[in-house]
């Protein structure tokens, strides 16, 4: 289901720039390329190609570069960079504890609030460690409420599934000021012959989270969808997971990983856990609101450096934070509380201000989880450029994906003289595939690469094998 394009859109001045216009196509595809793409049936014009020696002013290779396409989670690149050149490497979110009452003797006579400052990468290592923090200042009983603020930012309440119909698939969470884990529980099933059971077990364990287990054990084989487990969330706001169907008897064990519950009521169920789990204790239940204005902050916990932020967004493509980068950068520049508006304006003025403009971008929500997002090859190659010779060329080019080594390139390009010699991103929708980054070439060489296929099919393979075909020829010259 697409998403629906904003009034932004016009008030910004983005105006997108469709197949049919009128392009120079600038050259022909390496000859393996064209062969590839004539054996799926797939006509070259579907296709945009841009490859510069990032040490020359001039192309090597540009086809079909004007055309505006959706480049998939490639568009990470330019919200990665933009967020690097703007904020430094160095930058840090926040999450703040305020005591709404006296604390005495290691009790609080009142609520804890959290507020929350969009801090990307708050997982279950981090969060313990910030509630460690608290014990150190010596509260291990809450009288009142535990009260979550997330109001630093202000995103309307989206089905998560509204992309694909994935509402539990962690790829389509939605960002959220006071994020914890990704709302991720990995689940493990394990079946036990003899009792026809299926034991689940759930981690991290979320105190405020049923599980309703209707498994069975079968005499088929392992394999197939799930391995014949059905996963059903009862809705936005319920706390029930129901699991169903049948796990083969010789499987020695299924794992998945699910997104559960909402930001607030996850971040509780928790702190519930982790809280009891280090002899603490909480008397109140949940509550969402705003720190009171009378409130200081009681203690300041910081995340990780932007820097390695952005190496985690791009080495493992993950859409919600960058989509938290994207309402940083609207905050940081317009101020609280962030909006996806803010956003995107921010990105279209800072790339301005870098002398990137480009008429065809749409941005959308800056992870490529969308069916709106466009840019040229020529842009994104352009952002590329930008990001060489920028001061923090270092820090950027080492957050993406190393072929054969690492990411999401961790199993590709494994030959000898390949391993290493890229830092590519890639991208893939239903019909989109796509591929940005810098090559190495065995000359010695750097490149700068866009590749990016819209087509029906280019995501089942052809796309993949096509711009895989790309890249060697680059590492070629």
């Amino acid at each position: 289901m697409p998403y629906v394009l904003s009034i932004a859109w016009l008030v910004f001045g983005i105006e997108a720039v469709t197949a049919a216009k009128a392009v120079d196509p600038g050259g022909e595809l390496p000859p393996e390329v064209a062969r590839i793409l004539a054996a799926y049936d797939m006509p070259a014009r579907t296709f945009s190609v841009f490859v510069q020696d990032t040490a020359q002013d001039t192309p090597l290779l540009v086809v079909n570069p004007d055309i505006a396409r959706n480049p998939a989670s490639t568009i990470k690149l330019l919200t990665t960079f933009i967020a690097l050149d703007e904020l430094n490497p160095g930058f840090r979110w926040k999450s703040e504890i305020y005591l709404d009452g006296p604390l005495r003797d290691g009790r609080l006579e009142g609520d804890l609030y959290i507020k929350g400052y969009g801090d990307p990468y708050m997982v279950i290592e981090r969060y313990w460690l910030l509630l460690d923090q608290l014990r150190q200042k010596g509260v291990r009983e809450i009288g009142g409420d535990l009260v979550i603020d997330n109001t630093y930012f202000s995103v309307p309440k989206v089905d998560p599934g509204a992309f694909d119909g994935q509402a539990s698939r962690t790829y389509n969470v939605n960002p959220d000021a006071f994020l914890v884990n990704f709302q991720a529980v990995n689940f493990t099933f394990h079946p036990d012959p003899e009792s026809n059971r299926v034991s689940i077990v759930a981690v991290p364990k979320l105190a405020n989270l049923e599980l309703l287990n209707r498994l069975g054990v079968s005499d088929r084989r392992c394999g197939g969808y799930q391995n014949g487990i059905a996963i059903a969330l009862g809705g936005q706001d319920s706390n029930r997971v129901t699991f169903s169907g049948n796990l083969g008897r010789y499987c020695r064990e299924y794992r998945t990983s699910r997104a559960v519950l909402q930001g607030p009521t996850y971040a509780y169920g928790l702190f519930r856990s982790l809280w009891a789990g280090a002899g603490a204790s909480l008397e109140g239940n949940l509550r969402v609101e705003a720190v009171p204005a009378h409130l200081e902050p009681f203690h300041s916990f910081e995340s990780l450096a932007l820097g390695d932020i952005i190496r985690l967004i791009n080495k493992w493509s993950n859409n919600v934070m960058a989509r938290h980068l994207l309402l940083t950068l609207g905050a940081e520049r317009f101020g609280a509380p962030a909006t996806v508006a803010n956003g995107r304006q921010a990105i279209i003025e800072l790339l301005r201000e870098r002398g990137l403009d480009f008429p065809e971008l749409r941005i959308d929500n800056g992870a490529g989880l969308s069916r709106e997002t466009r840019i040229s090859a020529a842009s994104l190659g352009r952002v590329l450029l930008a990001a060489s010779d920028s001061l923090f060329r270092a820090e950027f080019v080492s957050s993406l994906p190393l072929s054969g080594l690492d990411g999401t390139l961790r199993r590709r390009f494994r030959d000898a003289s390949l391993v290493g010699r890229m830092h590519i991103k890639t991208g893939r929708l239903d019909d989109v595939f796509a591929m940005a980054g810098f090559v190495r070439s065995r000359s010695g060489r750097e490149f700068a690469v866009v590749a990016i296929q819209n087509e029906p099919g280019a995501h089942r393979g052809p796309g993949e094998e096509a711009q895989s075909a790309l890249l060697k020829w680059v590492y070629r010259q």
